[in-house]
């Protein structure tokens, strides 16, 4: 692997271990600063609504400042971040460190995708990219159970004390192996939100957002979903989130490779596709628990493995944009994590069960299939352009 990416992996793991692992200590947080646990919950939500929004709005901004150096600033406001949020002594003190936390981690999130796609060979990109992926998979499904790990040794603002730290090393780092980055075709920012129009890209945000929507339907409500349907205990549930959290790393990898393999576009149908299919055995695979872990493994393999092949088709599809979608992919993302957490609630309100989740979560991801298939249907402008000078012709 090439150093440079696997040093921006890691700098991903980093900076995304901030946004869900808070979810774990939410009583402890809340406790502390006296405030309840819903108001305490609004840490999450708040920074996945801003995460969404700063990502393609700062890469905008910022289209004209060269990406090593804006990586390492955008850095350095990450570190100011979580070291305000280690000193707050106040709900709103932790909150508006949240803010600034989300924002520099979307741009930081989206720089190393950016990065990545541009320092390796075509023929290696998805792959390449993958690993990027991995970092993210792994700090968004791992935090949690690390946070509650450090929390109970050390109390919750070490967490953010020991991520600052991570950060620093993630700076000295790439300031020493990461050589200075072209920032490409500068484009206006008038161009940019023009380049949103583009029916064929957008359809692909919209599978992602499906995707993840119906992923998270099922996945926030997973401890009542194991407590319900195969009665285990809190360690088994330790387990199994942690056999969880390995595959899912694993599929960001997978995902990569496979598109290298085949193609993107025939691994995003391939990898959708899997996933309703194996949202909809789930709740019948709870009769044998060790079945029930090989269905639960693939289901997290599959649950990251869509994002590399659909970052590197967004790059084939519109080059000269592709940044500014790569940024609109992830928000698509964060949106998705918001709106399956939702439509589980919605689901488990209506129900009062949870077996039913897995059945809405595989709907909502046809759902993303279709979008998908829209999208690699639809032929560029360009192509079309040629199309229709060959039929004039």
């Amino acid at each position: 692997m090439d150093l440079r990416v696997l040093i921006l992996a890691i700098s991903t793991i980093t900076v995304g271990l901030v946004e869900l692992i808070v979810g774990g200590i939410l009583p402890i947080i809340a406790d502390d600063l006296n405030v309840s646990i819903g108001t305490a919950g609004q840490l999450i939500t708040v920074y996945a609504l801003v995460f969404a929004i700063a990502g393609p709005v700062l890469l905008s901004l910022t289209a004209k400042v060269e990406r090593k150096k804006l990586y390492l600033l955008t850095m350095s406001i990450f570190f100011i971040g979580n070291i305000m949020t280690y000193f707050s002594p106040t709900f709103t003190f932790v909150m508006i460190a949240r803010v600034i936390t989300s924002m520099s981690a979307a741009l930081l999130i989206v720089l190393s995708l950016t990065i990545t796609a541009r320092i390796v060979e075509a023929s290696h990109r998805a792959k390449a990219l993958g690993y990027i992926i991995m970092g993210i998979s792994s700090s968004l499904v791992l935090g949690v159970p690390l946070g509650i790990l450090i929390t109970n040794a050390f109390g919750w603002r070490s967490v953010f004390l020991g991520i600052a730290v991570l950060s620093i090393c993630s700076f000295i780092f790439v300031s020493i192996f990461l050589g200075k980055v072209p920032m490409g075709d500068v484009q206006p920012l008038s161009a940019q939100i023009k380049a949103l129009a583009n029916k064929k890209i957008v359809f692909a945000h919209l599978a992602t957002m499906f995707m993840l929507a119906g992923h998270y339907t099922v996945y926030a409500y997973f401890t009542p979903f194991l407590e319900t349907n195969l009665n285990l205990n809190q360690y088994w549930i330790s387990i199994c989130y942690f056999l969880f959290g390995i595959a899912a790393v694993g599929g960001g990898a997978l995902g990569g490779n496979l598109a290298n393999w085949i193609g993107s576009k025939k691994s995003i149908l391939i990898i959708i596709g899997a996933f309703a299919i194996i949202l909809f055995v789930l709740p019948y695979s709870t009769f044998s628990f060790a079945f029930f872990i090989v269905i639960m493994m693939i289901w997290g393999t599959l649950s990251w493995a869509l994002a590399p092949p659909q970052q590197d088709y967004i790059i084939q599809t519109d080059p000269a944009s592709s940044d500014i979608h790569q940024s609109l992919n992830n928000s698509a993302l964060q949106v998705g994590i918001a709106m399956g957490s939702g439509i589980g609630g919605l689901v488990l309100g209506y129900t009062d069960s949870v077996t039913s989740m897995p059945t809405v979560g595989g709907i909502v991801v046809i759902i993303a299939f279709l979008f998908a298939i829209v999208s690699l249907s639809m032929t560029t402008g360009k192509a079309r352009r040629l199309r229709e000078a060959k039929a004039d012709s």
